[in-house]
């Protein structure tokens, strides 16, 4: 019988033969991780197809060590394990059908925070991929700064997001395909750790686990999972990115990709997508925040009193922030010129001015936002 009910619950995501299904299903017909073993022999009404090394599993200790060990090792670098019953476990993650067991966090991570958005690629990431990454990250940035990001930590993408928002002070979660003991690539341990002060690094495996190809597949899930939606910024015509979108698509997630060059390899997978209506086409951050419905609103307000605090301001200025504050994803830049009756090189050079300030500027779309 287990010590305590954290070594009973990773006693029983240890189990061979189990599974994350029938792990679930023991835990909430019984209770509890330590009721499980303690009514072990049980487990056959429950699960009828229950061979007897399972059994014999529940009923020893061949695990003790293992649990013993990984009991030091949460304790010393200050892991969380989350069972799928605790009122921290994602919500959004609850709606899907193959949820994990258990999750593991290391550093500030928030399951249950209110916006987030999971960004996924291709390896190869091409010039313009990082670009389009890194203009749609800035860019949200600027509209939901509330907005949670969150990626594979892999090469290409991933990690051009996980970078970006870290250099514009987003949160960001890296989801793992192995234990918290490791990074995988090596490349990317000073990233992670940078990680750790604003967002963090989640696992569904316990240290140990290897980075198997199979194990990344498991990991896709729970970034569309934990996602509000799924954004596909470059992908080949087979890529792991495309897998990540068809789980979401299938958990009713919101899907969306970024277009790219007919014929060019690393977008092919996003173009087929956009073609197969399993994906919506953005642009850039505002044809996502637009889509998505999210109201940062009360954001702009706070900014447009903030801005009035700055006396430098001319009158003209002051009207144009005035009337970007009014609505949450801006103004273009067409309802400027005809509501202030200037013309568009006057109101260029203002712009610039303010963007200067620190204040405003022009953003994708044409659309003049605060920033």
């Amino acid at each position: 019988m287990p010590s305590s009910e954290l070594a009973a619950l990773l006693m029983l995501n240890r189990t061979e033969g189990l599974g994350v299904t029938g792990a679930r299903l023991l835990y909430r017909q019984f209770g509890s991780a330590q009721e499980v073993f303690l009514h072990s022999s049980d487990t056959k009404d429950i699960i009828p197809g229950a061979d007897a090394g399972l059994l014999k599993v529940l009923q020893g200790s061949g695990y003790d060590v293992l649990v013993r060990n990984e009991l030091d090792f949460m304790e010393r670098h200050g892991i969380r394990c989350i069972p799928i019953d605790s009122p921290d476990y994602p919500s959004r993650m609850l709606e899907c059908h193959d949820a994990p067991f258990l999750l593991f966090t290391l550093g500030n991570v928030d399951l249950n925070a209110r916006r987030t958005v999971g960004i996924v690629g291709t390896r190869k990431a091409t010039p313009y991929g990082k670009r389009m990454c890194r203009e749609f990250v800035k860019d949200l940035h600027v509209l939901c700064p509330d907005t949670v990001v969150i990626s594979g930590l892999a090469l290409g993408i991933d990690i051009e997001a996980h970078r970006t928002a870290m250099e514009m002070g987003l949160c960001t979660y890296g989801v793992l395909g192995h234990g918290l003991d490791r990074i995988f690539p090596a490349c990317h341990r000073d990233d992670a750790a940078r990680m750790l002060d604003n967002g963090g690094l989640i696992s569904e495996f316990q240290s140990g686990a290897v980075p198997f190809p199979s194990n990344f597949v498991r990991r896709n899930r729970i970034i569309a999972g934990l996602s509000d939606a799924v954004v596909v910024v470059e992908g080949a015509a087979k890529s792991g990115s495309l897998v990540t979108a068809e789980i979401a698509y299938s958990y009713n997630r919101e899907c969306f990709a970024f277009p790219g060059c007919v014929g060019d390899p690393y977008s092919v997978g996003c173009n087929e997508l956009i073609r197969d209506n399993r994906a919506s086409l953005i642009t850039n951050a505002m044809d996502f925040v637009t889509a998505m419905g999210w109201d940062c609103q009360e954001r702009s307000v706070s900014a447009a009193v903030q801005k009035d605090l700055f006396p430098s301001l001319t009158d003209i200025e002051r009207s144009i922030v005035s009337r970007i504050s009014e609505n949450a994803h801006g103004v273009h830049v067409n309802a400027l010129i005809v509501g202030l009756n200037i013309p568009f090189s006057k109101l260029a050079g203002i712009m610039l001015s303010l963007e200067l300030k620190g204040i405003a500027k022009i953003g994708p779309g044409s659309m003049c936002v605060l920033m």
